[in-house]
C-alpha cells in the first residue's frame, strides 16, 4: 500500500512538471487575473487544491487547521481562492484509544504517526500540529520550521464545586490525562483523587457535567480557539500551573524537500513564538521528556528583547518537585534549554528520572469509574 502510495506520488510530481507553477514568492507582483487564471489551469491540469493540509478531526484540531488556512490566504490570494486549500483529516492512534492513558500507548506520537505517514506519501502537502503533542523528534525527511503567534500559554480551572484547586473538599475527584498537572494539583490540594480524564474539550466538559469528575483542566489557548472561555471556573497564573512545553503553540510541519510549499508557509512563522518553542523542546528533549514524565516548562521573550525560561520537574504524586531559571541571548535559546535540562537532572538526579521514566502511570491515574464524584 505504502509503495504504491509512493508511485502515484511520483506520477503526480511529473505531473506537476509538465506545468509553470508559481512561485509564491512572487506572486504579489502578478495581476489578480493572472494569478486566477494560473491557479485555475493548474486545477484543471491536476484536478487537486494548489495545499492540501493534514489535521487530526477534532473542534481544536480543525480550528487550527482553518487558522493556518485563513493566514495563508491572507499572504498569497491565489491561495484565497474557493477550492486552493483542501483540509483532510486524519484519525490518529491518540484519538481513536480514548479509553487508555496515553503514557500507556506510547506517548505524544500517537497523535502525529499518522500525519508523519500522509506527510511522507504525498497524500498532504503540510500537516498543522499543537506543537506540546508533537515528539522532540521528527520524523526523517519532514521538517517542523513555522510556529504561528502563541496563544495564551496558562491553563484553566473548571469546576461547579469550587472556585480553586485548593477549594475542593476531601475525596473530590480531579479528571486529567497530564501528569504534569496532576502532580501540581496533588501538591496543591493533596486530599483529592486525580484520574485518567482523556478526550476533546467538547467530551470532558460533558463528562464535568454528568459528575463523572468535580473539577478538571484545559488549556486556555484552546478555549480561546473555540470560542468557549465562558466555561473557565478560574485562570490559573503560571505561578500556580506551570504549563506544558509549546503549549499555545501551532507548528506546521512540511517534507523537507519541499521548497514550494516551504515559500508558502515561511511568512506565517512568529520568530518570538519559535525561539520559545525551541528553548522549550530542547529542554524536553534534554530530559527524554514523555507523556510519562511530568514535566513543564515556559519561555518567553521579554520587554527588553532577553528570553527567560522556567522549567520543572516532579514526582508523580506531587511530593517532589524540583525547578530551574534561565535568562540569555534570544538565539541561545535550544542551548538554554539544554542547560537546564542538564541542570535540573543534576538538583534531582538521574535515578529519580529513571523511577520515573519506569513507573506504571495508570497506577497514579486511575479509571474515573473507580470513584464516585461528589455532587
Amino acid at each position: 500500500m505504502v509503495c504504491s502510495g509512493l508511485f502515484v506520488g511520483g506520477l503526480l510530481v511529473s505531473a506537476v512538471s509538465a506545468f509553470t507553477v508559481v512561485d509564491p514568492s512572487q506572486s504579489s507582483l502578478l495581476s489578480r487575473g493572472r494569478r486566477t487564471a494560473s491557479r485555475s489551469s493548474l486545477q484543471m491540469a491536476l484536478d487537486k487544491p494548489i495545499l492540501t493540509i493534514g489535521t487530526r478531526g477534532s473542534m481544536l484540531a480543525l480550528a487550527q487547521a482553518h487558522e493556518t488556512k485563513r493566514r495563508l490566504g491572507e499572504k498569497f490570494p491565489e491561495l484565497a481562492e474557493e477550492g486552493a486549500i483542501e483540509l483532510k483529516v486524519i484519525s490518529t492512534t491518540g484519538d481513536e484509544r480514548l479509553e487508555i492513558a496515553l503514557s500507556e500507548i506510547g506517548g505524544k506520537g500517537l497523535f502525529t504517526k499518522e500525519l508523519d505517514v500522509a506527510l511522507l506519501t504525498k497524500q498532504v502537502d503540510i500537516c498543522v500540529h499543537s506543537m506540546k503533542d508533537v515528539p522532540t523528534w521528527l520524523v526523517d525527511g519532514t521538517i517542523l520550521p513555522v510556529n504561528l503567534p502563541r496563544e495564551d500559554t496558562r491553563d484553566v480551572f473548571i469546576s461547579k464545586v469550587a472556585k480553586r484547586i485548593e477549594d475542593l473538599p476531601e475525596g473530590a475527584v480531579v479528571g486529567t490525562a497530564s501528569l504534569r498537572r496532576a502532580a501540581q494539583v496533588l501538591y496543591k490540594n493533596p486530599k483529592v483523587k486525580v484520574v485518567n480524564f482523556r478526550g476533546n474539550v467538547q467530551t470532558r466538559l460533558r463528562k464535568l457535567d454528568e459528575k463523572q469528575v468535580d473539577a478538571t483542566m484545559l488549556a486556555l489557548a484552546g478555549l480561546n480557539r473555540l470560542g468557549m472561555t465562558d466555561v473557565a471556573t478560574s485562570v490559573l497564573d503560571h505561578d500556580e500551573i506551570l504549563p506544558a512545553v509549546s503549549q499555545g503553540a501551532i507548528g506546521i510541519q512540511c517534507r523537507a524537500d519541499d521548497e514550494r510549499v516551504q515559500k508558502y508557509i515561511a511568512p506565517l512563522g512568529c520568530a518570538k513564538t519559535k525561539a520559545a518553542v525551541d528553548c522549550e523542546r530542547a529542554f524536553l528533549g534534554g530530559l527524554d521528556g514523555n507523556c510519562r514524565t511530568p514535566i513543564a516548562g515556559h519561555a518567553f521573550i521579554t520587554e527588553d528583547g532577553r528570553l527567560k525560561f522556567k522549567g520543572m520537574v516532579s514526582s508523580m504524586d506531587g511530593s517532589e518537585f524540583f525547578y530551574v531559571e534561565k535568562e540569555g541571548a534570544v538565539e541561545d535559546g535550544p542551548k538554554m534549554g539544554k542547560e537546564a535540562a542538564d541542570e535540573i537532572t543534576a538538583q534531582c538526579g538521574e535515578e529519580f528520572l529513571e523511577k520515573l521514566r519506569a513507573a506504571t502511570p495508570h497506577n497514579t491515574l486511575p479509571s474515573p469509574h473507580m470513584y464516585e464524584a461528589t455532587a
